[in-house]
């Protein structure tokens, strides 16, 4: 009871903290999905069901990996510098329980833009979903590695330094990642870069969720995630706990 208390407490500092932002990061994502979902079909002269299929299990990857890479990082090094997370500091709670308010609100962040995305996709295109039942433990798997290894580099580096790198990233991700395209249209260097890093491993994973009759996801991805996920919580929560 004492720790769901602290969660409570922490909870409502969090999310009163982010309230003003939190509808405008909601409507953003909406738009970058919907962006992804109808906007990227224009690259293609005539786009096959399987180049619509990847855009569609596509986008909500993406949506994630913005909140937990991009947007997250952002708001950690605004409170940086403003001394917010010095002030969290004194809170006399389980550091733990800091996060995981936190990351509570930046999930549902995520819901809106995820579902309408998924919805225009499915009524204006028809993709060829076929949701599997492990598509929520797979939203939740990569949700959370996102905001963890998202957490990890903003609690570690200086405020300039992770909002440049949160920029990089989400270019990366955007442009160089397979996450709208399959895998082998990327250099071969880069593959096997990506056989390390979350990203490729996000997509399969959503990808073998939303369109299970089409793709397939080797148990190694929902490794490599959980171990990223472990690091990056991991690495926040010793710094959190730094005197």
């Amino acid at each position: 009871m004492k720790l769901y208390k602290q969660f409570k407490y922490v909870f409502q500092m969090q999310f009163l903290r982010n309230s003003g932002n939190l509808v405008f990061f909601a409507i953003i994502q909406i738009m970058i999905s919907l962006g992804i979902v109808i906007g990227f079909t224009y690259l293609f002269a005539d786009p096959d069901s399987n180049t619509i299929l990847f855009l569609a299990t596509g986008a909500p990857t993406l949506i994630m990996i913005i909140t937990g890479l991009v947007i997250l990082p952002q708001q950690i090094a605004n409170a940086k510098s403003e001394g917010y997370i010095d002030f969290v500091r004194t809170w006399p709670v389980n550091r733990a329980l800091i996060l995981s308010a936190d990351t509570l609100t930046w999930l549902i962040i995520t819901i809106p833009g995820i579902a309408i995305s998924t919805l225009c996709a499915h009524f204006i295109f028809d993709p060829g979903y076929s949701i599997s039942w492990t598509v929520i433990p797979a939203l939740l798997l990569i949700a959370l590695t996102s905001i963890g290894v998202g957490y990890g580099f903003s609690y570690a580096l200086p405020p300039q330094a992770s909002a440049a790198l949160s920029q990089v990233l989400i270019f990366g991700a955007l442009m160089f990642s397979p996450i709208n395209f399959p895998m082998d249209r990327l250099p071969e260097w880069l593959q096997y870069l990506h056989q390390v890093l979350p990203l490729y491993s996000m997509a399969e994973v959503m990808r073998a969720s939303m369109a299970s009759n089409t793709f397939t996801a080797d148990f190694i991805h929902y490794v490599i995630l959980t171990i990223w996920g472990i690091i990056g919580f991991g690495g926040a929560i010793l710094i959190l706990n730094k005197k």
